[in-house]
């Protein structure tokens, strides 16, 4: 079997535990102002903890997916031979 290098970089823990609290808050922004952007249509206003709430749930694969971006930008930057 011939080794073929993994085209999506997997970033690490630390990585991706200093880049949580960024793409939870982020998503529990996005979250609040979706909702009262949808209020002009007639649906609810989330309240701001059912948007953090919301937002720890979806900053996770946000989460994952920016890492995994900031990882191939390092691995681009520095390549390991």
């Amino acid at each position: 079997m011939s080794a073929v290098p993994d085209s999506k970089p997997r970033p690490g823990w630390r990585l991706l535990v200093a880049l949580y609290p960024f793409g939870a808050g982020a998503a529990a922004v996005n979250l609040f102002f979706a909702s009262l952007i949808f209020s002009w249509i007639g649906w609810r206003v989330m309240t701001p903890q059912e948007a953090v709430a919301g937002g720890l749930v979806l900053g996770l694969p946000a989460t994952w997916a920016f890492a995994r971006h900031i990882k191939g930008l390092m691995d681009k930057a520095e390549p390991r031979e």
